[in-house]
């Protein structure tokens, strides 16, 4: 018997239980991320046909997008997914601290991406003038980026999820109230995140409306109380990350961690096929 048996610890990449070896749960994920790569398949493919022949009246594509806005938010869901492998790293090794930094920097990373793609997303219809109806480059655009985002959010959101699990009490019988503090600890975060998005979004037309000095001096004076309340829904979420009790989230929960990461994984590799074939070739 090897040292690593003897010593108890877990192979996360083989299931003796199962006929194939591969845990019931991966294998399930690889089926749903397979039926999802066609799906992402017939999007982008719709959107090339009608960008190779367009109708009369299509916008072009270089007079809307922003390529360099684009670069950044493709840069920050990469890191996001070096974050991610480092949570899964973290879990196998039954880290928790590093587990939750980890997590908590693929959400920031991850919320990053959204606003700005929701910046984007108001830019081009209210500036731009496209909208999901007036044109086919509009309809496959949106439709698209916005499904991609959607699935981004629901990344985010499981995330999150699996962060305020890594609470849970090992001896729930002497925490009855550990439910009721996790379903807070959800609420706060997901107010955080939304009331820090769109402060960015905020800030970011105020710096482009009124210059940096300017822009920051207006910024703050009109968004004084909704800095205050984000400081004050992240002093509550540094609380909560210290329970002061014994957890029962380790190393046997990787499995799920890691069926977390590769969902993250294959968002990241879809949205660089979009920004490959959707962005980039209208610039070659």
């Amino acid at each position: 018997m090897s040292s690593n048996a003897a010593a108890g610890t877990i192979d996360h990449h083989f299931d003796p239980t199962t006929s194939t070896g591969v845990p019931n749960k991966k294998l399930l994920m690889w089926l749903f991320l397979a039926s999802d790569c066609m799906f992402f398949g017939c999007l982008i493919s719709t959107h090339l046909i009608y960008r190779l022949h367009p109708p009369p009246g299509t916008p072009a594509a270089k007079d809307v997008f922003s390529i360099e806005l684009t670069s950044f938010s493709t840069f920050i869901l990469l890191m996001s997914s070096l974050m991610m492998a480092l949570a899964v790293n973290a879990i196998q090794k039954s880290n928790l601290k590093s587990l939750r930094a980890s997590l908590l920097m693929t959400i920031f990373f991850g919320c990053i991406f959204l606003g700005c793609q929701v910046y984007e997303f108001n830019n081009f219809v209210l500036e731009k003038h496209l909208t999901i109806t007036n044109s086919i480059l509009g309809t496959t655009f949106f439709t698209l980026t916005g499904t991609h985002g959607t699935h981004v959010a629901v990344g985010v959101l499981w995330l999150l999820l699996m962060y305020v699990r890594s609470f849970q009490p090992r001896e729930m019988d002497k925490h009855p109230w550990w439910f009721i503090r996790n379903v807070f600890h959800v609420v706060v975060a997901i107010g955080t995140i939304l009331l820090g998005m769109n402060v960015v979004i905020e800030c970011t037309r105020s710096l482009q409306a009124h210059g940096f000095a300017s822009g920051l001096a207006a910024f703050g004076q009109a968004y004084f109380l909704r800095l205050v309340a984000l400081a004050v829904g992240a002093g509550v979420l540094m609380r909560l990350a210290r329970p002061g009790y014994a957890v029962a989230f380790d190393e046997k929960n990787a499995i799920d961690v890691e069926m977390m990461g590769l969902y993250w994984h294959f968002v990241d590799i879809v949205w660089i096929v979009i920004f490959t074939a959707v962005y980039l070739l209208e610039y070659i």
